[in-house]
């Protein structure tokens, strides 16, 4: 048991490998099972300790919402719960969510270790490049979309007329709020796969370049459709970010064609277009 807790906490194979470096397929579904009890036992204990810090997770998901009503009117929304459940809920959710996110780091290394062995060096490399641009980009958005929150729920909650009360479920608020961080997130990831796709070859520069209209376009219907709330702010920010890490990612597949253009003049011919020939040495017995 505690040969197998060290192994998984190094990445390494719970269960021996054969001698010529393989597993079978029982042994990996065995893998497999230890590395999902251990992930489910991390996130279990993170949801107890997540349990008695309640009031200072719920402090940091009300923020939003308590900033956006210091700035409109007190009287014009007010948080509810609903049912006699609704405390209840609210207070298993938070936990949970926070025991994800917490434990996120421990699985989503689990998940690598597993694969991993499977991958040839080179591969590793460029999974472990991909991560080590993905999780910030992920974060960034996320603290993105934490920010654009107020601005959003203070011109949702203006629309109330005088007179009107708006009464928040925060169970309801909850949903919007994972959603909102979850979108910021994943969308930020997209130029990071524009990029892949010039690496990999289907995706030139110049082209890129012909399609930025569209790209422009497309960013903001696509941050239209997939924003949580349907005022302007968000989509707008959403956006421009998306914008500003397009034009990145187009200089980077810029440098990358160049450097592919050096190394082989004749990348990124047309088929009916003549390659270069090497004219430069001599035929044999000529």
């Amino acid at each position: 048991m505690a040969g197998g807790i060290v192994a998984i906490l190094r990445g390494r194979p719970v269960h021996p490998v054969g001698p010529d470096g393989r597993m079978a397929v029982s042994d990996h579904l065995r893998e497999l099972r230890s590395r999902l009890i251990f992930s489910a036992l991390v996130f279990g204990a993170l949801f107890v300790v997540a349990l008695f810090h309640y009031h200072e997770l719920f402090d940091v998901i009300a923020r939003p919402y308590n900033d956006a009503r210091e700035q409109l009117h007190a009287q014009q929304t007010m948080p509810t719960t609903n049912g006699v459940t609704g405390g209840f809920l609210l207070y298993m959710k938070i936990c949970g969510w926070a025991a994800v996110f917490a434990s996120s780091p421990f699985w989503l290394y689990q998940i690598w270790a597993f694969v991993s062995p499977g991958l040839h060096r080179h591969e590793r490399r460029r999974t472990q490049a991909l991560v080590a641009i993905t999780v910030p980009l992920f974060l960034g958005g996320v603290a993105l979309g934490y920010w654009t929150l107020r601005l959003a729920l203070r011109g949702l909650i203006g629309f109330n007329v005088a007179g009107l009360t708006n009464l928040v479920d925060f169970n309801g608020y909850l949903t919007f709020f994972i959603r909102t961080l979850l979108v910021f997130g994943l969308a930020l990831e997209l130029p990071v796969f524009a990029v892949l796709l010039n690496f990999s070859g289907v995706l030139s520069a110049q082209a890129f370049r012909s399609a930025w209209r569209w790209i422009v376009v497309g960013t903001f219907t696509g941050a239209a459709i997939v924003a949580p709330s349907p005022d302007p702010f968000t989509m707008i920010i959403l956006a421009g970010v998306m914008c500003v890490l397009f034009v990145i990612a187009g200089a980077i597949a810029h440098v990358n064609d160049k450097r592919r253009a050096r190394a082989a003049p004749n990348f990124g011919l047309d088929p009916d277009e003549a390659s270069e020939l090497d004219l430069s040495s001599e035929v044999p017995g000529a």
